[in-house]
């Protein structure tokens, strides 16, 4: 282990480095100072690659800028920037140095520096996401739909508020979250591929370019299509913050997704419930006095890691007010949405594992639908009476629920002493009667809706999840 690791300040570049070794290498290549670097060289490459397609320079002098665009690092723009106290302009003098002097006067050519910013950016969030999000999202979704499927049919009592209500089944419950990181997923993928960029100058307004060329928004359009994006509707200096207002929305609604599941099973793990748990493996430490402890500390962790990112999303709505055509109150901001992408990569990560080795005790989840088994029927009783013409169901099966619970014997039980219902429930239908003497089967559609949900979501997958691109 590379003992420097430890010398970095935040905890996503030693503590989870250390933890994923294989993440922190993949969000280097696209999140990192480096690779913000080789984004903003790969946007003055296409812009002198379009100056030389129209004719204002040689494809020589582009061919140049390619070159020496490959051999710029960091370091170097950042050397440079103690001297010019300007990041873009330290950028393009390291271009400049290594080109012959024909081809320095076309880097950077009618652009400004929110020209080269603001595409970077745009081109590094969408190759994260196809390269990074979606494959990380798209194991756990995969690993989601595995566990739905294998419990779709496993009965579990459904809870509101806490309190045991009717019951529904762990597949059915676990295909919620399949339905919502699916649609989140899609979301994402949707606002990543709508990030956009600029080549119109200073003001927005193709100042510079319309000096050379009568089409300047088409000479945009040029230089962005070499790079796989397309401009905004309108820009100032900068591009129309809501590119990356949605964007980051996307990532942190997507979040929410993953901390609610892992709230869930944290608290099914809950000592006096029991039903799922955490794979723990044999060197495994629960806690540091008591030897027992089997604590739910992923899930905590993953809950944690939004607790983290999700207040950021403020801060990326004020990003969106700029003075006039641009001010620099989003400078620093800004520089730290790339944390947030990277902590949903981590929590992506961590949750398909944990996903992939859940335990579930269905056993548990059989005891615990059988603690209050004698009161699940209320509900189909009132339906069932109500549908019968009974004139005040809800009321008179109320009273009922309390009459069983303070007597301590089932409410099917205390129902049949009550002669009045007598001619209601002797209209019932044989399957109706079957839910009255056995509550579990009074789990609707729950099975069929999970599997239904999985299909779905499996056929989707392969739409959503491309593999990423190896070195």
């Amino acid at each position: 282990m590379d003992a420097t690791v430890f010398q970095n300040i935040s905890p996503l570049d030693h503590r989870y480095q250390v933890s994923d070794p294989p993440l922190a290498a993949q969000l280097r290549r696209y999140l990192s100072e480096d690779a913000f670097v080789r984004f903003q060289l790969q946007v003055e490459v296409a812009l002198t690659e379009t100056l030389a397609a129209r004719g204002l320079c040689s494809t020589a002098a582009a061919e140049a800028v390619r070159r020496a665009a490959a051999a710029v690092t960091p370091g170097e723009v950042y050397e440079e920037e103690q001297k010019t106290r300007h990041n873009v302009r330290a950028l393009v003098n390291a271009i400049r140095e290594r080109v012959p002097e024909e081809a320095r006067p076309y880097v950077h050519f009618t652009a400004t520096s929110m020209d080269i910013l603001d595409t970077a950016r745009a081109l590094q969030y969408k190759a994260v996401t196809r390269e990074v999000l979606l494959p990380r999202l798209g194991r756990l979704l995969q690993a989601w739909i595995d566990l739905a499927r294998r419990e779709a049919h496993t009965l579990q009592i459904g809870r509101t508020h806490g309190q045991h209500a009717v019951p529904v089944t762990f597949g059915f419950a676990v295909a919620e979250y399949v339905a919502r990181l699916g649609e989140r997923m899609e979301r994402l993928a949707a606002a990543a591929a709508n990030l956009r960029g600029k080549m119109a100058g200073a003001v927005g307004a193709y100042n510079a370019a319309a000096l050379f060329f009568p089409d300047p928004d088409a000479f945009e359009r040029e230089v962005l299509g070499r790079l796989g994006l397309e401009p905004g509707e309108h820009a100032t200096q900068v591009v129309a913050p809501e590119y990356i207002t949605d964007y980051v929305h996307a990532l942190v609604s997507c979040f929410g997704v993953l901390a609610n599941f892992a709230d869930d099973m944290r608290h099914l793990q809950r000592t006096e419930i029991a039903e799922t748990g955490e794979a723990f493996d044999p060197q495994q430490v629960g806690s540091s006095t008591m030897p027992h402890k089997r604590n739910p500390w992923n899930f905590e962790h993953v809950k944690s890691l939004w607790k983290t990112f999700m207040p950021r999303m403020m801060t990326v709505y004020m990003d969106q007010i700029s003075e006039h055509q641009r001010d620099l109150t989003n400078s620093a901001s800004s520089r730290f949405i790339v944390e947030i992408a990277a902590g949903l990569a981590l929590a992506a990560g961590r949750l398909a594992r944990e996903s992939e080795r859940l335990a579930v005790d269905q056993e548990a989840m059989a005891r615990n639908l059988a603690l209050t088994r004698g009161m699940i029927v209320a509900e189909p009783l009132y339906i069932l009476l109500a549908s019968l013409g009974h004139p005040d169901a809800h009321e008179a099966v109320r009273r009922l629920t309390l009459e069983a619970e303070g007597s301590g014997r089932p409410l099917v039980e205390v129902v049949q002493e009550h002669e009045e219902l007598g001619p209601y429930l002797a209209r019932l239908t044989p399957e109706q009667r079957q839910v009255l003497a056995d509550p579990q089967r009074y789990s609707g559609i729950a099975a069929r809706r999970a599997l239904e949900i999985c299909r779905r979501w499996q056929d989707r997958l392969a739409e959503l999840v491309r593999q990423p691109a190896e070195g």
